[in-house]
């Protein structure tokens, strides 16, 4: 098999979680935002994030358990739930939402998020749909759908969402570097890169950004600026993670490829 029709044929779920790895410096949290930003992450980093929603999370589930039927407790109490890696308790949580609020947007748009953390991304997709209508679109859900499409392997179909949410926010860079992973997973690497640079130059601080352009650089075979991206502006043993996480990565494509 040649290297480009290996390449293509890779299932997006196989390498967005591994994305989410470099992006994250080896943490084990995969969830469809973490690797893409999809529906609006927090700016905290991932360590921070835990931390502070375990702290919470008592009383969270307190105020959960006094107030279930309240639809921003039951959005509050899911991040954390989320945050914490409980996906599955944050899909029931927010399944019980809305089948009370069944025209709630907010609900929606949560419990496909949560769907699409736990891997039910046909379903997520189906959620999403119903979260806005296309007299009033949301950019944010837009992406979150073209992101579980391309999780789905229907790339060309995601780029149509990332292509209607861009007409809604030019140049967003969480929009754009959803789109450049996607021309990624088609093996469109030089477009992946061209797009991907967009979204660099619109946001450098992103984590998620650096690491999917540089990835892409990788699989173009130029991984010393893969790696000079990786590792700017990082302390000597973080910038150390992400590089060894790079080039796992890299190596399990080429073995791929070889195949």
């Amino acid at each position: 098999m040649s290297k480009r029709s290996s390449l293509a044929a890779s299932p997006a779920r196989l390498l967005l979680p591994a994305l989410a790895v470099l992006a994250l410096g080896g943490c084990q949290t995969t969830g469809l935002d973490d690797v893409t930003g999809a529906l609006g992450a927090s700016n905290k980093s991932e360590p921070t994030a835990t931390a502070d929603a375990r702290s919470n999370m008592d009383a969270l589930h307190a105020r959960y358990r006094a107030k279930p039927s309240d639809p921003n407790v039951a959005l509050e109490y899911v991040k954390a739930l989320r945050e914490t890696g409980q996906r599955a308790q944050a899909v029931a949580v927010m399944e019980q939402a809305v089948l009370a609020h069944p025209s709630n947007k907010a609900l929606l748009a949560g419990y496909g998020r949560a769907l699409a953390d736990n891997g039910n991304f046909q379903q997520a997709f189906d959620v999403l749909s119903r979260a806005h209508t296309p007299e009033d679109p949301d950019w944010h859900i837009l992406s979150a759908q073209g992101a579980v499409l391309d999780q789905l392997g229907r790339n060309e179909e995601a780029q149509q969402y990332y292509a209607a949410a861009l007409k809604i926010v030019p140049d967003e860079p969480t929009v754009l570097s959803n789109l450049g992973l996607s021309y990624m997973l088609q093996n469109n690497l030089p477009k992946a890169e061209q797009v991907l640079g967009r979204a660099y130059q619109r946001n450098q601080n992103d984590a998620r950004v650096r690491a999917n352009l540089a990835l892409v650089l990788g699989l173009q075979g130029r991984q010393t600026e893969a790696e000079n991206l990786v590792k700017a502006d990082l302390p000597p043993d973080q910038a150390a993670a992400k590089i060894a996480a790079l080039r796992q990565l890299l190596a399990k494509k080429q073995q791929r490829a070889d195949k």
